[in-house]
C-alpha cells in the first residue's frame, strides 16, 4: 500500500519504548504526511533518535506500532529501507574505503544509482571521494553520510541531526538541499536540537519532551504564539495607566516617554493604545521559536527525570564489503538486523 498526498507517510500508534524501568517515548501518536519537511525537535535525551530506531526496525517498541508508507515496521522493515534515505545521529563507516568506494558499496545494496547525481551531490558539498575515510575531519563523514542519505532520491528521508560538524557554508547547501528535497514532492523527517535549524526548514514541528509529544503545529501557528518585545517612543511622557492591563501582554513598564513590554501573539491592541498619543517611533523584535520552544521546558526538570537513551552494544564484527565486481552483501531480514546506528541500505 502506498501512501498517496495527503496520506501519512509515518504514523505511529501510542509507540512507547522502556529501557528497563527507564520510560525513553511514551505513547507517541503521529503523523507525518507525503511532502512535508517535519521537525522532531528536543534537546538530546529527549526520545528524538528512540523514535527514529523504531521506525525503522532498528528497536523493537515496548507498545504501539509504527507504520511508514501504510506498512508496518516489524512486519516489513526491509521493504520500507528501501524507500528510505536514513542519516544517523551516530555513523559507524567503513575506515578503510574511500568515499567513492563506501558510496559504490551502498549504491550497489539498493539497486544502483545515477552517479552523475551522486557527483552533483559530492560537488555541492564539497566533498573530497578519493580519501580513505579513516582521514577525514567529522565534517567531512557527515557529508558522506548525507550523500549515501540523499543519492538513490527516496520517497522519505530521516535525518537524525543532520548538520552536526558542517561548516556555516555547508549548513547553508544541507537547507537548499531540503527545499530541493520538498520541491520533487519527498517526504523529509529531521530531528534536531538546533531549533533555527528546523525554524529556517521545516513546514511543521513536533515537540519532544522527556519522551512524550507536547504539541505538533505549523511553524507559523507556533510563532503566532510566541513572545514579541516591544519598545514604543512617544513624544512626550504618557500616563502609565493608560496601558494597564492590556490582554496579552505582560512585563509592561511605562518610562516616561517610552514603554517596553511582551506581548504574546498579535499587537493589535497595544497599538490601538498607542494610538491615543504622538508615536515616534516602535521597535519590535521577531519572536523567536526558540524563547517558545524554551517554554516548554520551564520549570527545568530534575536531572533524575531526564532520560539517557541507551547505546546499543556494538557488533562482534562488521561484515566486509565486497571487492570491485564482486555481488554486494546479502540484506539481512528485517528481524536479523543489527540493533546500532549503522546507516541503514
Amino acid at each position: 500500500m502506498t501512501a498517496s498526498h495527503g496520506d501519512p507517510v509515518i504514523r505511529t500508534a501510542g509507540l512507547t519504548r522502556h529501557y528497563g524501568p527507564v520510560v525513553a517515548l511514551s505513547g507517541l501518536d503521529l503523523d507525518v504526511v507525503r511532502g512535508e519537511v517535519f521537525g522532531y525537535l528536543g534537546p538530546n535525551a529527549a526520545g528524538k533518535t528512540t523514535t527514529i530506531r523504531i521506525l525503522l526496525d532498528l528497536i523493537r517498541p515496548t507498545a504501539g506500532a509504527a507504520f511508514l508508507f501504510g506498512r508496518d515496521s516489524r512486519r516489513e522493515g526491509l521493504a520500507i529501507r528501501r524507500r528510505v534515505g536514513y542519516l544517523p545521529g551516530e555513523m559507524t563507516l567503513y575506515e578503510n574505503l574511500t568515499g567513492r568506494q563506501f558510496l559504490s558499496y551502498f549504491a550497489a545494496l539498493r539497486g544502483g544509482v545515477e552517479w552523475a547525481y551522486v557527483d552533483r551531490l559530492a560537488e555541492r558539498f564539497a566533498a573530497d571521494l578519493g580519501p580513505r575515510i579513516r582521514t577525514l575531519s567529522h565534517g567531512n563523514r557527515q557529508k558522506l553520510g548525507l550523500i549515501q542519505a540523499f543519492m538513490h532520491r527516496p520517497e522519505l528521508l530521516i535525518l537524525d541531526e543532520p548538520t552536526v560538524g558542517l561548516d556555516p557554508l555547508m549548513q547553508q547547501e544541507f537547507y537548499a538541499l531540503i527545499a530541493d528535497a520538498r520541491a520533487a514532492g519527498q517526504t523529509v523527517f529531521v530531528s534536531s536540537h538546533v531549533i533555527p535549524e528546523v525554524e529556517r526548514t521545516c513546514d511543521r514541528v513536533g515537540i519532544l519532551r522527556n519522551g512524550r509529544l507536547l504539541t505538533v503545529e505549523r511553524i507559523s501557528a507556533l510563532k503566532a504564539k510566541a513572545i514579541r518585545h516591544v519598545e514604543i517612543r512617544f513624544a512626550e511622557p504618557v500616563p502609565a495607566d493608560a496601558f494597564a492591563w492590556l490582554p496579552g501582554t505582560r512585563d509592561m513598564r511605562v518610562d516616561g516617554d517610552v514603554v517596553r513590554c511582551a506581548v504574546v501573539g498579535a499587537i493589535d491592541q497595544l497599538v490601538k493604545a498607542a494610538a491615543r498619543f504622538e508615536v515616534v517611533e516602535i521597535n519590535s523584535a521577531e519572536p523567536s521559536l526558540e524563547e517558545l520552544f524554551l517554554t516548554y521546558y520551564e520549570p527545568a526538570q530534575p536531572a533524575a527525570a531526564q532520560v539517557t537513551e541507551p547505546t546499543p552494544p556494538p557488533r562482534a564484527a562488521e561484515p566486509s564489503p565486497p571487492p570491485p565486481g564482486e555481488a554486494p552483501l546479502r540484506q539481512e531480514p528485517a528481524g536479523e538486523m543489527a540493533k546500532d546506528d549503522h546507516v541503514v541500505a
